[in-house]
């Protein structure tokens, strides 16, 4: 295996609903590459999907920790350039307004390869320990979709017309057969902050979620 590309930082709205019929488009650029720690580099995309007019339906950005170009950890200090969606959202300290618990089954991230992700950091043992990890780790975009679909059953009654937003940081990895725990506190209207855990550990953090209340 070569270098790694981990995902780090996650953010999507739907701006207005999709057409159940029609052609769309999918528009991506860089908008910020940035130091993170000594020898990486943090690399954000801004992917919008479009009608022929170019008016938005949906926004992602994709945040990223690129670990060496030949190398792990080889990447020289750079000055960092252009935007980013990263930003510190703490949660209070006290019990969260709500919560769920989910099973992450042993075959989750087989699964998830089936949408077209095929790091082998997901699944090959031999790159997961290149990469720091004593076994395969799930993929963070499935760990994304997870707490999207708890999130949106707690606090918008399951009804997808009423999802807005969600931002995460994927802050430590989260291997198979575990179980996650989405907690979630109010932060005015339609809006919640929330973490999620694995036992101990805190594994997405810096998040929020956007519901139409």
């Amino acid at each position: 295996p070569g270098p790694l590309n981990i995902d780090a930082e996650r953010y999507l709205e739907l701006v207005k609903p999709l057409p159940k019929s029609a052609s769309v488009f999918v528009r991506s650029r860089v908008i910020g590459i940035h130091p993170r720690g000594r020898g990486n580099g943090f690399v954000e995309y801004e992917s919008n999907v479009t009608d022929a007019d170019g008016d938005v339906y949906v926004k992602m950005v994709n945040g990223s920790f690129r670990r060496g170009v030949r190398e792990l950890g080889d990447i020289e200090p750079f000055q960092g350039a252009g935007a980013t969606y990263s930003q510190k959202i703490a949660v209070p300290e006290r019990e969260p307004d709500a919560s769920v618990v989910q099973w992450i089954p042993g075959n989750q991230a087989h699964i998830y390869r089936l949408s077209g992700d095929y790091n082998p950091l997901h699944i090959d043992p031999g790159a997961a320990r290149f990469g720091g990890f004593h076994e395969p780790i799930l993929h963070g975009l499935c760990t994304f979709g997870h707490c999207a679909n708890l999130l949106l059953g707690i606090l918008a009654d399951g009804d997808p017309a009423r999802f807005r937003k969600i931002k995460v940081r994927f802050s430590a990895p989260v291997f198979l057969n575990q179980e996650i725990d989405v907690r979630a506190w109010h932060d005015g209207d339609g809006r919640a902050v929330f973490e999620a855990k694995v036992e101990d550990r805190v594994v997405v953090s810096n998040a929020y979620f956007e519901y139409s209340a």
